[in-house]
């Protein structure tokens, strides 16, 4: 059974907030991808892995511009899936010079990888409500 999401509360910066919530769509999108490619016949390709490094280029890029315009708690969680986005990029540029099983082995933490950034980046969204919350509670 799904959850409905709240809204965040009006006092929160609706620009912070919407920057926020695509990277984190953003950021779903792209681990739906590449485990969609993983689970096809023959697995994920090399195009596949081309367009997904470029993808994880874009979300780190915006991810590292939104980190100066938010708060401690939420800084390091998006710092930490930074970190997590540039490891997904680096098995990306293995898997496009391997072969055989040091492909999908690339492949596979890649994904791994772009799996813990969707997290990191959903904890810093949820670090961003609750320090909206508090302001909003005071």
């Amino acid at each position: 059974m799904a959850q409905a999401v709240k809204s965040p509360p009006m006092s929160a910066d609706p620009k912070v907030q919407d920057a926020l919530g695509h990277i984190r769509t953003a950021a779903q999108e792209l681990h739906g991808a590449m485990s969609d490619a993983m689970t096809k016949q023959g697995g994920a390709t090399k195009a596949d892995l081309e367009s997904f490094g470029q993808k994880i280029k874009a979300l780190t890029d915006s991810a590292k511009t939104s980190i100066n315009t938010q708060n401690a708690a939420v800084k390091k969680n998006l710092n930490d899936a930074v970190g997590k986005l540039e490891a997904t990029q680096k098995q990306v540029n293995d898997g496009l010079k391997a072969t055989g099983d040091k492909f999908q082995t690339s492949v596979r933490g890649a994904l791994a990888d772009a799996r813990a950034s969707v997290q990191k980046i959903s904890e810093a969204v949820a670090a961003q409500r609750s320090a909206a919350s508090s302001k909003s509670g005071r």
